[in-house]
């Protein structure tokens, strides 16, 4: 350390370090990002935290529709993707300022001002929210004397603040430093009266918070784009603008969307609601059995449990018509496979049922991405092995991706048809429930992953539902920052 050099040699080591420090900065600043070194090539991206651009809820697992569409670019350019998380209000001088390459931020070209966009890969509106129980909001001269809280530099807070003109005994609270997602569960725990968001987190909103209504939708559907500075690289513009037009085309913006929104609305506010109440009551002593679980096959504890809720609402003694039982409801064949004495122990039922959900994910075909492999998993789950093996092959028979969730839900009730199941070993299935049974645990997983912690064991395999990985594509020289 400096601090304990003889005086004599100071002089020189200090210096040299200001140098070499300087030095750096002004490589970082100056030198063009397209040099040899591969790991120095970044596209800069402004964002702020979001269920839909950049959820960081879970540090090991990013995620956020907007942060899967920016990887996917990323993988193309074959370069590394810094984000800089900003307030929705400072994007647009932070893109005025030159500090990014493009803001990906559920943006509106139409609210942000100035500057250039992609074409939209969204339509989405803007609406007045209030908790169910509070009167109705039919028009807006029904504002006159409540109080409007919005995120402080939004879209939402500046026509939030065109309403004032219009209803001047109108509040308008601006919140700063929190989510839409946080905002709206301010209002489904009613600690705020009316709120401005935009209705996609409002769907979203929804899986955690039922109590939730829309009143007035606000002004028509709002386009959702990516942000460029004024007088940004051509080159990158050009290819950030043919990318957004052909992914829109493409499988992987299919599944992207299916991830995030394919789900949504599939339970029903009473569903939730009581799924939120057991949590409460019943998970708390289950959960170090899904710890277990999850520390042996290193499936999510929080995704076990969803799959056990869907399956018997957490009931260690549930028992169906068809004779499958226990907690997980595992079948006589599968439990004795699984070397399962009692399938009624909630100990026994819970690592047994993630063991076979575990083999279950070798089913998909190779190649078959996350989180894809285990909603398929899930599927077979339901309807058994053979069953889903058939799916797959009818799936073949009707030259669909058989490796994308999305396309398999329209394949999985043909089990049920005649003309299709006539032809199978395996016959009829009630493959429909089986996608009911996947829907419903994505809505649960959600859910869970918002109210409830991961786990990290020491030493254990953590299986990522969500996140991309980078490969070679086509280089772009990047303008520095």
């Amino acid at each position: 350390m400096i601090a304990q050099l003889r005086p004599s040699k100071r002089w020189f080591i200090v210096p040299c370090a200001i140098l070499l420090v300087a030095g750096a900065m002004i490589w970082r600043y100056t030198t063009p990002l397209a040099s040899p070194a591969p790991e120095k090539q970044e596209l800069v991206v402004l964002t702020h935290p979001g269920a839909l651009t950049y959820d960081d809820s879970d540090p090991e697992s990013i995620g956020g529709f907007e942060h899967d569409l920016v990887e996917l670019f990323a993988k193309e350019l074959n370069v590394r993707v810094r984000y800089v998380l900003v307030p929705p209000g400072e994007i647009a001088s932070r893109l005025r300022a030159h500090t990014a390459h493009l803001a990906a931020a559920w943006a509106s070209p139409l609210a942000e001002g100035k500057g250039t966009a992609s074409p939209p890969f969204h339509h989405s509106r803007d609406m007045i929210v209030q908790h169910e129980s509070s009167l109705p909001i039919d028009h807006l001269g029904d504002l006159a004397g409540k109080t409007l809280h919005v995120i402080a530099g939004s879209r939402q807070a500046a026509l939030a603040e065109n309403l004032r003109t219009q209803i001047p005994d109108l509040n308008i609270i601006e919140l700063h430093k929190i989510t839409v997602i946080e905002l709206l569960e301010k209002l489904a725990q009613r600690q705020i009266e009316l709120a401005i968001v935009d209705s996609a987190f409002y769907d979203v909103a929804l899986q955690y918070a039922p109590s939730l209504q829309a009143s007035l939708q606000l002004g028509p559907p709002r386009p959702i784009a990516w942000l460029f500075p004024e007088n940004a690289s051509p080159e990158l513009a050009a290819r950030a603008n043919e990318f957004i037009q052909r992914i829109q085309q493409e499988p992987q913006f299919a599944r992207i969307r299916d991830r995030y929104f394919g789900h949504i609305r599939r339970l029903d506010g009473e569903d939730i609601a009581r799924f939120i109440e057991h949590s409460r009551m019943l998970l708390p002593g289950l959960r170090p059995l899904f710890h277990a679980a999850q520390a042996e096959t290193g499936i999510d504890w929080r995704l076990l449990a969803a799959l056990a809720y869907q399956e018997s609402q957490w009931n260690p003694l549930a028992t169906s018509p068809t004779g499958v039982r226990g907690i997980m409801m595992l079948t006589e064949d599968t439990a004795d496979h699984l070397g399962v004495s009692n399938r009624l122990d909630p100990r026994e039922s819970i690592l047994a049922g993630a063991r076979y959900l575990e083999q279950l994910r070798q089913l998909p075909p190779a190649g078959t991405p996350e989180p894809e492999r285990t909603w398929l998993a899930l599927s077979a789950y339901n309807i058994g092995p053979g069953h889903f093996r058939a799916a797959l092959t009818i799936g073949k028979q009707l030259k669909t991706d058989i490796t994308a969730w999305h396309e398999m839900k329209g394949i999985l009730p043909l089990l049920a048809k005649p003309q299709y199941y006539s032809r199978l070993k395996s016959g009829r299935a009630r493959g429909g429930e089986a996608v009911i049974l996947v829907e419903n645990v994505r809505s649960y997983y959600d859910i869970l992953c918002r109210h409830e912690a991961p786990y990290r064991p020491l030493g254990s395999r953590g299986l990522k539902l969500a996140g991309s990985g980078q490969a070679a594509g086509t280089r772009l020289s990047l303008p520095p920052m």
